[in-house]
């Protein structure tokens, strides 16, 4: 708390000292607070009629500022008799700034799910739509859920997005005053919609509805979408940061005749006969290998099958480069798994399968080819837009989230959008055990092993965070052969998340889980487990973003519970992967473990060092993308095409 109160006095916004907002918004929570009293004498029919005449008077120009206090005491009882729950003080503060614009830093735990219902209604009142987003389908499906009964009490109707839904699920969805959604679905949605313009026109007595270019009219289909008027975006550092080094591109699929698929499995036996360094250079830090002139010559002469006697030796090159990145820098159930004979990308903020999406330029058929599956046909381009680019369509923009401040000046560079630090409702009582780093993978684990049982006989519960799905099932393998129970929260098991997590919080209890069990997971834990001491995290590494590390701790000890964290760190972790061979072997070599291959603390300093070159990596790449994405945008404007479309008009 101490260096939160301290930030404040560091972080302006718009020449308002933060102590003199919160300040302000806490004389304004209490006004609603008192207001939120006045209405339980109110039946629920009254309480319904109350919310709508708030409705009429925003549809009737009445500035929201102004129905502000009465708007978000409306949604304070609602909830308290729908839900059971009754907003904190520093949670409707915390509304208050959503309202205002920018990002409110809520702790982990201090309850962002129930703060985002007062905005929302807020800002859906004039009736124009307004967008819920988070960071995947279950929390947006979930969210949506259990925050329902409160928008049906105060007359406000719901809808969710999600990926498996049709065309007229969604459009219906969009058509509810309030929207629930993660960031891709919604971009592509637009994106979709784009492309209906690009064969369609918008009809000037129908607004909402495309017409066919040269048809003289008639009904055509509607847009899924009705506009972008506002949003709020729920854990914002991880869309508008770490999601926004990929664009959202819809692919235009590409023949897949037998020659291109000759050619993907071709190259996969090509490579072994190339020499790292020799015919091609690997760069770890970018992730992709190209072909020197030795190797290119070494391709040209190799033996190959008829059917790619006529493909260029251009294309040659660049599929072989490509099956090159596939083998070095994508890895099995940590970059993606294979379901049902199908290579599936895996986030890696979130640790979930990204059904439907591929990588470009034939990466995703490359690594199909590397895995002996069926290669599928490449895609193109038919349609893209960066996130940056997406929520600056949004009139209003707002956020929340628990790790921001370490992102708070690319968000405010990117996005024009300041980092408000909330205060907690209890003092976070979180206690943290001492790092501990390792020579190698084995010795960590082993040392993982004895302290999950020294915690199991404690009466405690455990966490395991691990960085990929590789990792969750080598650690399963080992709890399995020490006969500890346990469960496993990866891809693999995404169907069971919400009973798995029901379960995490039992005395005794150990899950085993990717970032999975990250963001928006609330483990809520039985009252033996609290007075055992609460949950402990075991982080198994340390991620590419201290933000990741931050969201994983924060499962324990949450809204005043008990709980605990500790890192545990090896020499042949993920995160090191980054590095060059040579320096890491280099590093490797100086190591001096104990007889249990445990290192010196000091140690913790080489891996925050390769953690910041990864953030300032990525922040890197970002910049590039945006850089190069205002040039884009800015040249297809000029010449009268449409940004989105630039590759199929």
């Amino acid at each position: 708390m101490l260096a939160i109160e301290r930030l404040y006095h560091t972080v302006k916004t718009g020449g308002r000292p933060i102590p003199s907002r919160l300040s302000r918004w806490r004389a304004l929570a209490q006004t609603i607070g008192r207001r939120a009293e006045q209405l339980k004498k109110l039946d629920d029919r009254q309480l319904l009629q109350a919310s709508l005449e708030v409705r009429w008077r925003a549809k009737a120009g009445v500035s929201l500022l102004k129905l502000m206090p009465e708007a978000y005491a409306l949604a304070v009882e609602a909830s308290h008799r729908t839900t059971g729950m009754t907003p904190y003080p520093v949670q409707v503060m915390g509304a208050i700034g959503l309202y205002e614009g920018g990002i409110a830093e809520m702790q982990t735990g201090e309850g962002k799910t129930l703060t985002a219902v007062l905005p929302s209604f807020l800002r859906a009142l004039p009736g124009r739509g307004y967008h819920v987003i988070t960071v995947n389908d279950y929390l947006a499906k979930r969210d949506c859920e259990l925050m329902a009964p409160i928008y049906s009490a105060l007359g406000m109707s719901v809808g969710c997005v999600t990926s498996p839904d049709e065309t007229d699920a969604r459009r219906q969805a969009y058509a509810q005053d309030i929207t629930y959604g993660t960031a891709k679905e919604f971009g592509f949605d637009y994106l979709r919609d784009r492309l209906r313009l690009g064969v369609g026109v918008l009809d000037e007595r129908k607004p909402n509805v495309f017409v066919q270019k040269g048809t003289g009219g008639g009904d055509g289909e509607r847009p899924v979408q009705r506009g972008h008027y506002g949003v709020l975006i729920d854990e914002a550092d991880s869309i508008l940061i770490d999601e926004a080094r990929t664009p959202l591109i819809i692919g235009l699929t590409q023949p897949n005749d037998a020659a291109t698929v000759s050619l993907f499995r071709w190259c996969q036996r090509a490579i072994s006969h190339l020499e790292v360094n020799e015919d091609f250079v690997y760069e770890p830090q970018r992730r992709s290998a190209y072909l020197t002139d030795a190797g290119c010559r070494k391709v040209l002469l190799l033996a190959k099958p008829a059917l790619i006697d006529s493909i260029d030796t251009e294309r040659i090159y660049k599929h072989v480069e490509q099956s090159l990145t596939a083998r070095f820098a994508f890895i099995r159930d940590k970059d993606y798994v294979i379901v049902n004979n199908e290579v599936k990308i895996v986030d890696e903020g979130t640790g979930r399968v990204m059904d439907g999406r591929k990588w470009q330029d034939g990466l995703h058929q490359a690594i199909e080819a590397k895995e002996l599956v069926p290669v599928t046909a490449a895609s193109g381009e038919a349609a893209r837009i960066t996130v940056q680019s997406y929520f600056r369509l949004y009139n209003y923009i707002s956020g929340m989230t628990g790790t921001a401040v370490q992102g708070i000046g690319e968000i405010k560079r990117t996005y024009g959008l300041i980092v408000t630090p909330i205060p907690t409702n209890k003092p976070c009582i979180r206690s943290g055990w001492p790092t501990r780093v390792f020579a190698t993978m084995d010795s960590k684990r082993t040392a993982i092993l004895k302290s999950i049982e020294e915690l199991i006989a404690a009466g405690r519960a455990v966490l395991l965070g691990t960085p990929s799905v590789e990792a969750s099932e080598a650690l399963g393998k080992l709890l399995t052969d020490k006969g500890i129970e346990f469960e496993i929260l990866n891809a693999h098991f995404h169907e069971q998340e919400a009973e798995i997590i029901s379960r995490a919080g039992r005395a005794g209890k150990v899950t085993v889980a990717t970032n999975m069990a990250g963001r928006g997971t609330d483990i809520q834990l039985e009252e033996q487990l609290v007075k055992n001491g609460g949950l402990h995290v075991i982080a198994t590494e340390m991620h590419s973003s201290a933000r990741i590390d931050r969201q994983l701790i924060g499962r324990g000890a949450r809204q005043g519970d008990p709980g605990s964290y500790q890192f545990f760190l090896s020499l042949e972790d993920e995160l090191l992967r980054c590095l060059e061979p040579e320096d890491l072997d280099s590093e490797r070599r100086q190591a001096r473990p104990d007889s249990n291959g445990e290192l010196n603390r000091t140690w913790i300093a080489f891996f925050k060092k390769t953690q910041k070159f990864l953030e300032k990596t990525h922040l890197r790449q970002r910049k590039d993308l945006l850089k190069a994405e205002r040039h884009r945008m800015l040249m297809y404007k000029r010449m009268g095409l449409d940004p989105c479309l630039e590759l199929t008009e």
